[in-house]
């Protein structure tokens, strides 16, 4: 005899009391009121850390005579030209009367066509009608100014050089202190750190003294070499990861007949693509912007980096304000893009680093 099943309905729960949902709506409004409180917060702020950057590329799109505004006039972030008539004359407002400029005269003094009648005037003593317009002449008038592919081919060579000389040696440097036992490894570690306390400008004159009796300075040596033994910055970096990876893996491969070595390329760095990628990122920025150390032992010009070239642009060319302006923005770009490109991966590896320490 077949035996009937009959399905049990599920337990009703109970119903939630009304003051329990008010609560609950209570909560969840202030959640969603802090996070959009959250976002204004720093869209505000990125807007004001965005600020330099948004004047200087506004100034390398304007026209000469719109970069200063003038005395009680507010600054101009939109850039604009010279509205002209059918001859390109720019047009003028002089005292209320509508004209045309001719040029300027001996004097300095510019020459103004208002109702047939030519009139000597200052800049200050009329106003030239404007539009929007870019003025990307700037750019071309850069290029032109500042031999710009040399200094990036000087500047990218010493970077990725300086790069994979960093993470090279500080990666073995700190796989030693972090995975291999031996007698004092912690406090030569703690002497590596110690040589952080140093300031640059004590080692400053001592290090041009002795890269000076080797011949190396007018070379890229003094830039790349000291970067082959190791910074103590991102030897502390990549230990602290290393320090998190589980000793089992090494175990693991020391039973299989794994090196020291072989540990440190097949198990220990794929592991570590995020922190040695964060160094690899703090040292490109670093060597891209710096400017103290190419001064200091690169003398001839067609050695210059980009930071270098910059500063020798603007001593010689210090009124050309928006070729300057837009040689700033080509070599800041790049950077940009190259954190925005990066910056999961940036902030995975700072994120992981001094987890286990």
């Amino acid at each position: 005899m077949a035996l009937s099943h009959t399905p049990v309905p599920p337990p009703v729960p109970p119903p939630v009391p009304a003051a329990a949902k008010r609560r609950r709506k209570g909560t969840e409004g202030q959640r969603v009121r802090a996070g959009w409180a959250t976002y204004v917060t720093l869209i505000l702020a990125s807007v004001v850390f965005m600020g330099p950057f948004l004047w200087m590329f506004s100034t390398s799109l304007k026209h000469e005579s719109r970069i200063f505004p003038r005395a009680g006039e507010p600054p101009q972030w939109i850039p604009t030209t010279d509205r002209e008539d059918e001859q390109g004359r720019s047009l003028v407002v002089h005292e209320g009367s509508q004209g045309v400029m001719l040029g300027r005269d001996d004097t300095g003094r510019y020459q103004l066509l208002i109702d047939g009648e030519t009139i000597p005037a200052w800049s200050e003593e009329f106003d030239v009608l404007q539009r929007l317009g870019l003025h990307w002449e700037n750019y071309v008038q850069a290029f032109h100014m500042m031999d710009f592919w040399r200094n990036l081919r000087n500047t990218l060579f010493i970077c990725f050089t300086v790069v994979v000389a960093t993470v090279v040696s500080c990666s073995l440097v700190a796989y030693s202190f972090a995975r291999i036992p031996w007698r004092g490894r912690n406090v030569l570690f703690f002497v590596c750190l110690a040589t952080m306390m140093l300031p640059y400008q004590v080692t400053l004159i001592p290090l041009f003294a002795v890269y000076s009796q080797l011949g190396w300075v007018g070379t890229f040596l003094p830039l790349i070499a000291p970067y082959l033994f190791g910074t103590p910055f991102y030897i502390f970096l990549l230990r602290q990861f290393f320090m998190g990876i589980p000793q089992d893996l090494s175990a693991a491969a020391r039973i299989d007949g794994c090196s020291e070595l072989g540990i440190y390329a097949h198990v220990v760095l794929p592991l570590s693509k995020p922190a040695l990628a964060t160094t690899a990122l703090f040292m490109f920025l670093f060597q891209w912007a710096d400017f103290l150390n190419p001064l200091i032992y690169l003398q001839d010009d067609r050695q210059y980096t980009l930071a270098l070239a910059l500063q020798q642009f603007q001593s010689q060319h210090e009124s050309a304000w928006g070729p300057l302006m837009a040689m700033s923005t080509v070599i800041t770009i790049p950077i940009i893009a190259l954190f925005f490109l990066t910056q999961r991966t940036f902030i995975q590896g700072i994120t992981m680093t001094g987890l286990k320490g």
